[in-house]
């Protein structure tokens, strides 16, 4: 039995909710919550599209 289980860009873990992501110039970035989302935007602010 096969699952598509989408991981976090920024930790790994299974994203489980729709709404964490962000678009950057190497395409969309999921993440599994508003945590990981943050971190990524810190580090990596200048690879965001706005």
């Amino acid at each position: 039995m096969s699952q598509n289980i989408i991981k976090c860009a920024l930790c790994g873990l299974a994203v489980e909710v729709e709404g964490f992501n962000v678009e950057t110039g190497e395409g969309l970035k999921l993440f599994c919550c508003a945590g990981c989302l943050s971190v990524y935007r810190l580090l990596n602010g200048d690879k965001i599209k706005e």
